[in-house]
Order: structure tokens, then sequence, then C-alpha cells
């Protein structure tokens, strides 16, 4: 059987390597260049990666987008939780709340922006403003759009976590005198880690890369002050001439930031994980 084993793999690593790995060693090629076309494309070094730390755009999309991240991986599990917990007890009518939660993760993210920012816009109008009069409803718009997007798909998976749990170990807490809170802090929290690493990781990338949303519910707006960085580097690969570069970089640093805290978010809640 392992004779036939590369045979099989073969066209799933072409596949791999055609979708991926060639297009991204080019994008860190294309970097370090000056170009608006593949075939065009001017060596500079690390002018590009210099004009990306001067540029007082990429700067603020960075610390918004790490703001933003911060507060919705909180509040979104948190939420997704407390949810799941409710949901797993004995009352009528949860397979229906499970649902109605959930369908908000299946609206597309233009659709879901263009939606939200009627009802914020429709809200705001009577303070005779819009979302785009400050930076903090834009900042706020978002974490709300996020959460009701996202809250109902983290739930699921911490049903699965809760369901998976030895009621053993919950009888036993009891026997033993555990108030509600004991059992939930040294019983339920510890043995859901697998769950908790999962919506963790899913929710800090999906925060990081969110495009859609950012674009159809502020488009950057006031003065770009909301634009996150995958926003910021399409508005400077599609709407600065001769940037195409600079924006290509900026992809580049933004793969590295998200890789990099995705692997230590993974390292961190794996090794409670193990604890458990």
């Amino acid at each position: 059987m392992k004779k036939y084993f590369p045979l099989f793999v073969l066209p799933t690593l072409l596949a791999f390597a055609m979708a991926f790995v060639i297009p991204f060693i080019m994008g860190i090629y294309l970097s370090f260049n000056k170009f608006t076309t593949v075939e065009n494309a001017k060596w500079t070094g690390f002018d590009n990666y210099i004009r990306v730390f001067g540029n007082s755009d990429f700067i603020n999309a960075l610390w918004f987008t790490v703001l933003f991240t911060a507060v919705s991986v909180i509040t979104v599990n948190v939420f997704a939780f407390l949810i799941a917990l409710a949901l797993t007890k004995a009352l009528r009518g949860t397979n229906i709340f499970r649902t109605i939660f959930f369908m908000p993760n299946l609206i597309g993210g233009i659709v879901l922006g263009y939606i939200w920012n009627l009802i914020i816009n429709g809200v705001l109008s009577y303070f005779g403003v819009d979302i785009s009069y400050s930076a903090k409803y834009g900042f706020w718009g978002l974490v709300i759009l996020t959460n009701w997007q996202l809250i109902g798909y983290m739930m699921v998976i911490y049903i699965a976590g809760l369901q998976n749990i030895p009621k053993d170990l919950n009888e036993a807490a009891e026997i033993d005198g555990a108030t509600t809170g004991q059992a939930l802090r040294h019983v339920t929290i510890p043995m859901l880690m697998p769950s908790v690493t999962i919506c963790t990781f899913l929710t800090l990338t999906n925060s990081f890369k969110l495009f859609d949303q950012n674009l159809a519910l502020t488009a950057g707006a006031p003065a770009r002050k909301t634009a996150m960085l995958a926003l910021d580097i399409y508005n400077t690969f599609y709407g600065r001439a001769g940037w195409q570069g600079v924006g290509q970089a900026k992809a580049v640093i933004f793969f590295i930031i998200v890789a990099m805290i995705a692997f230590v978010q993974l390292k961190f809640t794996g090794g409670k994980e193990v604890e458990s």
C-alpha cells in the first residue's frame, strides 16, 4: 500500500503547490519589487517595506485591527460559551434556538455589512449622525456585527464539547459538595479546552482577516480611521497608482502577524488542554 501512497498524494500536492505555494513565494518576491504587472517587476530591495512602516494608514489599521480582534475574541467566545451552556440544559425549544443563533453565520459578509449599516445608521439618525461620524461608532458597529455573525458558529462547537463531558465528573463534583461555580471552573472549563482552542483560533483569525464586513459597513470612514488591515491592503494595492509593491509588502507583513499570533495562541491554549 505504501508504494501507491505518492500516487494518491501527488494530485493534492500539485493542486496545493499551484494554488498556494507558488503564488505565496511569488508574492514574497514581488514585495521586494516595484511593479504594475508581474512582467514589469523591478527589484527595489526593502524600499516597499520602509514605505509600509512610514505609512500612517497602515499603522492606524494595524492598531485598529489588534484592538478590534482583542475585543471580538473575548466577547464572541464568552457569549457563545454562555449560550451553549444554557442550550445544553433540559429546556424546551433548544433546537429552535440553536438554529436561530446559527443562521447569521450563513449570511455573506457584504450583505451582512449592508444590513447592519442600515440598522446602525437608523439608530444613529435619532442623534443626527451616522456611522461615519466617529471612528468609535464604526469600531463598535464592527464588534456588534462580528459577534452577531460568529457567536452561533462558536456556540455549536461549544455545545459539542459540553455534550462530550462525562456526566460522572459533574455528579462526582456535586457529591463532593462543589458549588455550580466551582464545578464550572474546575470541571467543565478544563474539559472544554479543546473547544476553547478551536473557537479562539477561528475567532482570532476571522477577526484579523475581516474584509467584506469592514468594506460594507464603514469602508474605512471617517478618513480611513476604521480601515482594518485587509481593507488597507486592498486600498493600497488597487487605490494608489505605483503602490502595488507596497500593497504586496503589507500583505506579507499581514501574513506574518496572523501566523505568529495564531501559533502563540495555539501553543498557549493547547498547553492548557494538555494540562487538563
